[in-house]
């Protein structure tokens, strides 16, 4: 990370005339298939069977995009169907570049960005504005912080879906973002198996098996059973992690038209030397520190442990006349505790001294109580059919954190150049200070496809949503009341029989925790969202593409503003986002597998200045593999991440990260149907650079990525 004055350079124009060529020639694709129909090398198709809303799996098709998505408004509909940009990481291209983790699935995305602020807590941003909604099989509610702590693992999941945009339809709230749906794995009527072994740098290892089998005779009742254990130490001085995973899931069918699911996933995180804070990124005098990539800010005796523990339960009706109900609970469980330790200040340039010391020992309980209650089915209007889902959906989480702060606070630490963590467990019986609170939502939801004709498909909806917030959080209070109706509406219209025309408009509206200077919760974020653009599907729906202009207007949003003591407070800004993104991704060939994302923004303020400069206005993603001709055994790839320009300013200092680049390299060679090996080399350059300068403008500081390192993995399908 390096300082400058220059304006940040434009990405090359070739990138996005890529991607408006191939979705323009997606008619002459779609009927044009390649002469030679080489053979992929195959390990069998795991296929989920059941009742009828069930996607199909990707797991082991080796394609890198899914057929149907309900994640955007509840329909069962195609990505060409889908009036947003939707993009998908898939299990055959999370198991090919190993993205192990749900941080390395989502900067493998056409338009996430992991915003890693310390080494055991993530935020996301798309577009331009904080990802708050999550989902796990198209049900959830909000982050209680907007935050994921620990290291969540992919393990369970057979694909992961990021919706592009409002998307108040599935979540009722949020930011004109993404919405993130995670797909699990289910159990299949047929017997299959994996287990896999992998070491890479920093002594990492990691153990993962995955069992699914029918328990009686015409597989009407099975079970499937995922495990990992991935632990080691790291590029980070002091730090070390131990995680393991969890997920078992039985489903049955009652009869030919019930199901039932009952299922628990559970992930332990312990993590050694996590940091609480990050590294000061500018002396005291505005010059850039440069910090080796292995520094440290944690005392030799930190620790983070972080739990994930999530029950559920589902029931599938089939009503008749081709309409399905779903009741879905979920129970979530999401502990930690920790003995942290920050550093505040900022250094002196020539000493390197001016850091000060703030231990404190952390426990949090979060819980969430989940029900959703849905139907959706076809009806007949005018002649035509149509489609229509119903739901209501009941969401509690509960709160309480507690942060005992160390005796000492403010003593001075030497430069962290010479610093090795060595720092005297203290007394934490300094203060006490923490949240406790409790909140409700509760929402009521409508949406429906119109087939007005063969080409003209009009999708609309409302979703009613109500937030009830009681208690206080570091003394503040909670206590919000909120409620507000958000109407969605979409059209598509099919200009060849696989390209079509589409445009949506999404209201926004997302109640806000975060607190001004004097301690008082900002208003709700209200204002709107709209999308228009082209989607393609061709070569025999292997493969989606998409291009899209977009614009968002938010009123009242929260900006971190400074902080108080290691509180930060915010500021409510309008903002308004518009911009360009694109998408290409699947099977381009019987050989060749990509997912390839550009999104261009542009970011203001009322003032016309810019907003939220922290986010990168460019952002270009490639993920590939090929099958080599003449070494069917042979499967290479890469994995390109280019980013633009960031930066913040504090303390009147301007920090600065430069554009940058990261490429991943990987080769799979199969032994034999079911035994292969993988290689995997990350930033083969050994790019230096600050991850995230999300908090930079609050508190100074940021991360420095992983360098270089690589890891050879064997696997085995049965």
């Amino acid at each position: 990370m390096r300082r400058r004055a220059s304006r940040p350079q434009s990405l090359p124009l070739h990138p996005f005339a890529f991607l408006i060529s191939a979705l323009c020639a997606a008619t002459v694709c779609a009927a044009e298939e390649a002469a030679e129909k080489t053979p992929e090398v195959s390990l069998g198709t795991v296929t989920v069977q059941g009742a009828s809303d069930y996607q199909p799996s990707t797991q082991q098709t080796g394609i890198y995009t899914t057929r149907k998505s309900r994640s955007a408004t509840g329909l069962n509909l195609s990505l060409r169907e889908t009036p947003q940009t939707v993009s998908v990481v898939t299990r055959s291209q999370m198991d090919d570049f190993k993205l192990n983790s749900v941080n390395d699935a989502l900067a493998a995305t056409s338009g996430i960005v992991v915003e890693k602020v310390e080494t055991d807590r993530t935020y996301y941003t798309a577009r331009g504005f904080d990802v708050t909604n999550f989902m796990v099989d198209g049900v959830g509610m909000p982050m209680t912080h907007g935050q994921v702590d620990g290291d969540l693992d992919t393990a369970i999941y057979d694909r992961i879906d990021a919706v592009y945009g409002a998307n108040g339809l599935a979540t009722g709230t949020g930011y004109p973002s993404a919405s993130i749906n995670f797909v699990r794995k289910r159990p299949t009527r047929d017997f299959a198996a994996s287990a896999g072994v992998k070491v890479g740098s920093w002594n990492r290892n990691r153990l993962d098996g995955d069992i699914s089998t029918p328990l009686n005779a015409d597989g009407s009742v099975r079970a499937r059973l995922v495990v990992a254990r991935d632990s080691g130490k790291s590029y980070v001085d002091r730090y070390s992690h131990d995680k393991t995973v969890f997920y078992g899931v039985i489903e049955a069918d009652l009869s030919d038209s019930t199901r039932l699911a009952l299922g628990h996933t559970q992930q332990e995180n312990k993590a050694q030397g996590a940091m609480w804070g990050a590294l000061p990124l500018a002396y005291s005098n505005g010059t850039p520190t440069n910090y080796t990539v292995s520094t440290s800010t944690a005392a030799n005796w930190s620790y983070w442990n972080t739990t994930v523990r999530s029950s559920f339960a589902e029931l599938t009706q089939e009503l008749g006349s081709g309409w399905t109900g779903k009741a879905v609970y979920t129970h979530t469980e999401r502990p930690n505790e920790g003995a942290l330790f920050y550093a505040y200040g900022q250094p002196n340039a020539n000493t390197g001294l001016g850091l000060y010391s703030y231990p404190s020992l952390y426990t949090m309980k979060n819980s969430q109580d989940l029900l959703d209650l849905s139907a959706s089915g076809p009806f007949t209007l005018g002649g035509r059919k149509h489609d229509l889902n119903l739901g209501l959906s009941q969401a509690r989480a509960d709160i309480s954190e507690i942060s005992n702060y160390g005796v000492g606070i403010g003593t001075a630490l030497p430069a962290l150049e010479n610093w090795t963590g060595d720092y005297p467990i203290p007394s934490f019986t300094a203060s006490v200070n923490g949240s406790a609170f409790k909140e409700d939502r509760r929402s009521a939801y409508a949406a429906t496809r119109l087939n007005v004709s063969d080409r003209l498909k009009l999708i609309g909806g409302l979703r009613s949503t109500s937030s009830d917030v009681v208690g206080t959080a570091y003394g503040v209070s909670r206590a919000t009341n909120a409620s507000r109706t958000t109407p969605y509406a979409g059209a598509v219209y099919d200009l060849t029989p696989v390209l079509s025309a589409y445009g949506s408009y999404a209201g926004i509206f997302n109640p806000q925790h975060q607190v001004d200077a004097s301690g008082a919760a900002l208003k709700p974020v209200e204002g709107s969202s709209v999308e228009v653009g082209l989607k393609s599907e061709f070569f025999e729906r292997k493969a989606n593409a998409s291009v899209a202009l977009f614009r968002s207007e938010q009123r009242n949003l929260a900006e971190a503003a400074g902080t108080i003591g290691t509180t930060t407070y915010y500021r409510g800004i309008d903002a308004t986002a518009e911009g360009l993104q694109a998408d290409v991704s699947g099977q381009l060939s019987p050989r060749l597998q990509a997912a390839l994302g550009y999104t261009q923004l542009s970011l203001k303020n009322p003032q016309g200045g810019e907003a939220r400069t922290y986010v990168p206005r460019q952002l270009l993603r490639l993920s590939s593999t090929y099958r080599v001709p003449g070494m069917e055994q042979l499967k290479v790839g890469g994995n390109l991440s280019w980013q633009s320009d960031i930066y913040a300013r504090y303390n009147g200092a301007e920090i600065r990260q430069q554009a940058y680049a990261l490429l991943n390299l990987m080769a799979r060679y199969d032994f034999s149907k079911k035994l292969n090996a993988t290689v995997n080399l990350n930033n083969v350059s050994d790019q230096k650079y600050v991850g995230s300068l999300m908090w930079a403008s609050s508190n100074g500081q940021g991360t420095y990525g992983a360098p270089r390192n690589a890891s050879v993995a064997l696997n085995w399908t049965y």
